[in-house]
């Protein structure tokens, strides 16, 4: 049994107003969806709405508690369009090369940042992105707030730049999504 991730049982979806966050996902019918480090999956299952049964939602994290939990929800509300894996986003993403149109890591870079885990994850986003694909991050503001992590590790804005610009990463945009979140959209060069 994989130990239980820092933040585990902690999702954000409760944190972000999700009409802000899925207008500048902008998921379309039949595309194919990562949701990195989702833990119970709740951007996952919120994404079937816009993506319909034509896409494709992956959705993996290293918590099994989480992911079994996640596969229940898929089963009962018989979302065949979400596939749920136990996963080391730091090591693989069991995901097809070239094959994803928009990445999601929701209030996990920084977590990330500070294991010293970062780069494997990038990289393997970089293997899993179509050209011209987009990779959305939603962070904290870096100011002392409850919930979330210590300031110490939270991330800036171009501090997020800085991390991700060397795999080949654009910014497009910056928005908060919630009193103490903010979403960093970037597409590939």
């Amino acid at each position: 049994m994989n130990e239980k991730p820092i933040a585990a049982g902690k999702s954000s979806f409760d944190l972000v107003d999700p009409e802000k966050v899925f207008a500048e996902l902008q998921l379309q019918p039949e595309t194919v969806f990562l949701d990195v480090a989702c833990g119970v999956g709740n951007y996952a299952v919120a994404a079937a709405e816009f993506i319909g049964t034509g896409g494709v939602i992956h959705a993996v994290d290293l918590w099994e508690e989480g992911i079994a939990a996640l596969r229940e929800r898929i089963d009962q509300m018989a979302l065949t369009q979400i596939h749920a894996e136990v996963g080391d986003v730091s090591r693989s993403l069991p995901v097809e090369d070239d094959s994803v149109d928009v990445v999601l890591m929701a209030t996990v870079l920084h977590d990330l940042v500070a294991d010293g885990t970062a780069v494997g994850t990038l990289r393997g986003i970089v293997r899993v992105l179509k050209p011209q694909g987009r990779l959305v991050i939603i962070e904290f503001d870096k100011v002392e707030s409850e919930p979330g992590p210590p300031v110490a590790i939270r991330l800036s804005p171009g501090e997020v730049e800085e991390i991700v610009a060397p795999y080949g990463f654009c910014e497009e945009h910056i928005k908060a999504v919630g009193p103490t979140t903010y979403l960093i959209s970037f597409k590939t060069v």
